[in-house]
Parts: structure tokens; C-alpha cells; sequence
């Protein structure tokens, strides 16, 4: 069987671990700093394993030693931006988190790949890659799965179409500059900007954009788990199986769109290897402009990134 070590075991990493168990994909680890919370929740979730017939362990601990032999390392730990809180508090506090969870799990998993969901999204996957010197194949951050599905739950709400038949892709940085590509996301291979009018599309486009933000604001004490755990669990699945499937991905930066020394979301053929290609597509001159304004606000973070922390 398959392992998958879970470091951090809030809403976001305890619903991974639900996702993963319930597919039987892996057995499981869950990590936490709070004693017997990690303890509590694999417990839990074993025992519902016999209800649902699956042949799955999930063990809870505040010991990275418990991680060995991991072939995959989710990090969802982190803390998120609280009121008063400026961005660059945030990312001082996340880089710390993020950077004990990837440094000590590789200590004992020298040969995992990394999946990153801590914010800010793509400098925390930077910053995974950095700190473990690992190749780029081997940490992917998570964020385009996430902003696609969202889009695509949108597109079916005003349409009414079943959610098989609706593909959207949404590049660039996490945040509120992302970029949907609504020329080349569809609904049964018609181009989204021809099957909707300008200002439905328009609307969309700026729901995607807000779309975490929208559900921090409902839930008033926390953000999104379900789409953001499932995300990291299909890409998991695409990995541990060696699907070749191509999602969007946040994927270091190597000259690839032009760019270079930044992590970005792009689409990604993942497999075995992690990420094993990184498509182009050629953009029109609207585009490039929507996916270089992004990248500008990416590297921002990042360069904030590089004046906390020394790497």
C-alpha cells in the first residue's frame, strides 16, 4: 500500500486524509503540533473504514518520525490572515510552518514528492523547494484544480449543464489575479465566450477570482476545505497511479511563458514523477496581459519572501 503523510491535521488535512481513505489510495499519516487532535481525528476515521469496507490505516502523531517511507508529502499547515494582519505577517509566520513541515517530513522521506496548499500558495511552494533542494519535479503546489472546479461550478450554475460537460482552465497565481482562460475553457467543446453573453462571463470570471475570499466571508471563522482537500487528493491519485493527467499546477518556473526563479500555476502533466511536462498554451494578446500582471503580483510575494527568510 501506498503512504501519504498529511502535515497539518485542521479541516484542510483531515479532509484530505477522508478523500484519500475513502478511495483507498493510500494508507495514511496525520501530523499536528496539537497533541491528540491528529490522535483523535485518525481515530475517528478508522473506524469508519469498516462501514464503508475499505482496508485503510490512518495513524495520528506530533512525530515526523511516524512519516517514514512516505511516498507523497501534503503540507496544509498554516494559519490563516486575521484581522489586522498584514500579508507579510502572514508569510513570516506560514514560511516557519512550512518550512520545519517540508525540511523535517524529508528527513525521513528522502525520495517523496511534495504537494503544497499553504498561503500564500505559490511562495510557499518556493519555499518548499528551496529549503529541500529538491528538483522542481517533486514539489508541485496546488491551486489551478481549485480555481478550475470553481469555475466550472459557476458555468453550471448559470447554465443549468451538466458539470461533465464543462472544462474550464484558470492559470497564474492564486489570488485574486488569477487568470481564466475563457477562450479555451468550454461546454462540450463550445468556447465559453461564445455560449455566454460578455457580462455573464464577466461575472464569473470575477466570482472565480474572489471565489475563497466569498466563503471566508460566509463561514466568518475559517476558509474553504472540501474543493481545496480534493484538489490535493486528485492530484495524489493522478501521481501515485502515473495517470499523466494535466491539470493546472503551481510548477517552478524555468524559463517556461517567459518566466523564470518563480513558482506559477500552469498546466502540468503529473505522473510518477511528479511533474512530468509543462504545457504551453499560446495566448492572445488579452491573455498574456491578464497572465503577466499575475506573475508581476507573484513575484512580488516572492521578493517579500526573500527579505523574511534566507535561503
Amino acid at each position: 500500500m501506498n503512504k501519504v503523510s498529511i502535515i497539518g491535521a485542521g479541516n484542510t488535512g483531515a479532509t484530505a486524509a477522508h478523500w484519500l481513505a475513502e478511495r483507498e489510495l493510500a494508507d495514511i499519516v496525520l501530523v499536528d503540533v496539537v497533541e491528540g487532535m491528529p490522535q483523535g481525528k485518525s481515530l475517528d476515521m478508522m473506524e469508519a473504514m469498516p462501514i464503508i469496507g475499505k482496508d485503510v490505516k490512518v495513524i495520528g502523531t506530533n512525530n515526523y518520525a511516524d512519516t517514514k517511507d512516505s511516498d507523497i508529502i501534503i503540507i496544509t499547515a498554516g494559519v490563516a490572515r486575521k484581522p489586522g494582519m498584514s500579508r507579510d505577517d502572514l508569510l513570516k509566520i506560514n514560511a516557519d510552518i512550512v518550512g520545519t513541515a517540508a525540511t523535517e517530513s524529508l528527513k525521513f522521506s528522502p525520495n517523496a514528492i511534495f504537494i503544497v496548499l499553504t498561503n500564500p500558495l505559490d511562495t510557499m511552494a518556493y519555499l518548499t523547494m528551496k529549503m529541500t533542494k529538491l528538483p522542481r519535479e517533486r514539489v508541485i503546489g496546488q491551486a489551478g484544480i481549485l480555481d478550475s472546479a470553481r469555475m466550472r461550478a459557476f458555468v453550471a450554475m448559470e447554465t443549468g449543464v451538466s458539470l461533465e460537460n464543462i472544462q474550464c482552465y484558470v492559470l497564474g497565481g492564486h489570488g485574486d489575479e488569477m487568470v481564466p482562460l475563457t477562450r479555451h475553457s468550454n461546454i462540450a467543446g463550445i468556447p465559453l465566450n461564445e455560449y455566454l453573453p460578455a457580462d455573464k462571463l464577466e461575472a464569473i470570471v470575477n466570482r472565480t477570482r474572489k471565489g475563497g475570499g466569498e466563503i471566508v466571508n460566509l463561514l466568518k471563522t475559517g476558509s474553504a476545505y472540501y474543493a481545496p482537500s480534493l484538489a490535493c487528493v486528485q492530484m495524489t491519485e493522478a501521481i501515485l497511479k502515473d495517470k499523466k493527467l494535466i491539470v493546472p499546477c503551481a510548477a517552478y518556473m524555468n524559463g517556461e511563458y517567459g518566466l523564470n526563479d518563480m513558482y506559477f500555476g500552469v498546466p502540468c502533466v503529473l505522473g510518477a514523477k511528479g511533474i512530468e511536462r509543462i504545457i504551453e498554451y499560446k495566448f492572445d494578446d488579452a491573455e498574456k496581459a491578464m497572465f503577466e500582471k499575475s506573475a508581476a503580483s507573484v513575484k512580488e510575494t516572492h521578493e517579500a519572501l526573500k527579505s523574511l527568510v534566507t535561503l
